[in-house]
């Protein structure tokens, strides 16, 4: 008799995404005519530049010859594309070694298939609030137990709020049954606040993490969105943080890549966790194994794509796009404030993230924004309990339908 993998039925309702389209497709049956703005999900709607889409085209040119054909490709991913990388984090400030990256198609995917190196025991941390892949892929190995208020009894939640700059702090001995955490998931910029950790509150994390032997998940698929000097953009730039430290990066949003796919995972060949016998491991090795045994690599026009992000014409190319999406958040951000919303993010990331009005929980704020302002944004109640009461706007749409939306909002949404 076959049996299911009962820590699926531990998640609570539905992924969120599909929730809200859910909704906008109930609302959008029952008033055709409504035109429809949508901020909610952060999918780019800008097409992907030249200079990329002519190494695309080359790259499917080659698969096209017989002379340079390319069959399985090396499951990391190509020499071309690793060095390209390993030199952008270096004029970051950051050292990664090519053969310490790992090509993959999404950030996502690898955020959510990297605790399974790690054993089901390890103390897992997320901050509050979260992107919800961190926490429901931990459930479905049954790292989490039960779900109870909106929180899992096993996570150990770090509040991520104004009150402490969105800089979320070491818990206390007390918050965990071990008196430590193991893995910490750490995103900035972060998604859905829109904040940037400062280089201070990393420092105490990679600290943190020495004394304790926890490792860092460090999502930074934004950090291209940076526009203020100074900020961190890699982990790696933090002495100390090769020894305890995985970074992930995503093209998705940075140049345009959700349809075509394309992210790479660093794992420092100096990070290392303890096995049952209280051994070291270096968790490249793992990695490695668990990629060559369950991936076979991003396809090679693909990668010859993403190789041209990092020439001069490319990096050009999608900095003009960030550029227009991060006008957007301006765009957003000011006009919200103007209309007297509390706003935060919209500065080095191209989420908003607001205030609803005084009484109303963010999904009914979801809902009255649909309805009464035919509006789509996501709301905070979806990544945790401490997003509840605010609301996540998206800076990736065009920037006509971006202009109207705001002029809806002002007009139809009392703060």
């Amino acid at each position: 008799m076959a049996k299911i993998n009962s820590n699926y039925q531990k998640l609570q309702a539905g992924y969120l995404f599909p929730e809200i389209g859910k909704r906008v497709r109930a609302f959008a049956s029952e008033n055709p005519n409504a035109k429809i703005i949508r901020l909610g999900i952060g999918d780019v709607v800008l097409p992907l530049p030249t200079p990329i889409l002519a190494a695309m085209r080359k790259g499917v040119d080659e698969m096209g010859k017989a002379e340079s054909f390319r069959g399985y490709g090396p499951e990391q991913g190509y020499d071309f594309l690793l060095n390209a990388i390993s030199a952008h984090f270096k004029s970051q400030g950051a050292e990664v070694l090519p053969d310490e990256i790992f090509v993959s198609d999404g950030s996502k995917c690898d955020t959510a298939n990297i605790q399974e190196i790690f054993d089901t025991d390890n103390i897992i941390a997320v901050t509050d609030p979260v992107y919800p892949v961190y926490v429901d892929t931990n459930v479905m190995a049954g790292r989490t137990g039960e779900a109870e208020g909106g929180r899992y009894g096993k996570l150990v939640y770090l509040p991520t709020t104004a009150e402490n700059g969105f800089n979320p702090e070491i818990p206390s001995a007390s918050a965990s049954p071990k008196g430590t955490v193991d893995l910490i998931y750490l995103c900035s910029p972060n998604n859905p606040t829109g904040a940037v950790m400062s280089r201070a509150s990393l420092e105490k994390w990679v600290e943190y993490a020495k004394a304790t032997e926890a490792v860092i998940l460090f999502d930074a698929a934004y950090e291209a969105f940076i526009q203020e000097s100074g900020l961190v953009r890699s982990i790696f730039e933090i002495p100390g943080a090769r020894e305890v430290a995985i970074e992930f990066r995503s093209l998705s949003k940075t140049a345009g890549f959700t349809g075509t796919r394309c992210a790479y995972t660093v794992v420092p060949k100096e990070v290392k966790a303890r096995n049952q016998k209280g051994e070291w491991v270096t968790l490249h090795s793992l990695w490695n194994r668990r990629q060559t045994t369950k991936f076979n690599g991003v396809s090679f026009p693909i990668q010859r794509a993403a190789e041209a992000v990092f020439t001069p014409e490319g990096s050009k190319a999608i900095k003009e796009n960030i550029a227009y999406y991060m006008e957007n958040a301006r765009i957003i951000r000011e006009g919200l404030k103007a209309a007297g919303f509390t706003v935060y993010g919209g500065v080095n990331a191209p989420y908003i993230w607001m205030k609803v009005p005084e009484g109303m929980t963010s999904w009914t704020f979801f809902d009255k924004l649909l309805k009464e302002a035919q509006v789509v944004g996501t709301p905070g109640s979806g990544f945790g309990n401490c997003g509840e009461g605010y609301f996540r706007l998206s800076a990736f749409g065009f920037r006509e339908n971006v202009l109207e939306a705001v002029e809806r909002i002002k007009s139809r949404i009392k703060p």
